[in-house]
């Protein structure tokens, strides 16, 4: 399956997306599939 990956410790355009999609948590993976936004490893 195709992904990007940003880092976000050297992107801040990446790190401005990742805030967005994760509503400010700054957990990471940060995963949008389909619409659906999975934060962290738990799946919050």
């Amino acid at each position: 399956m195709p992904f990007d990956y940003i880092n976000v410790q050297k992107d801040p355009e990446g790190m401005k997306a990742m805030l967005k999609w994760s509503k400010g948590k700054r957990d990471v993976p940060v995963i949008v599939e389909a619409g659906k936004v999975t934060v962290g490893f738990g799946g919050s």
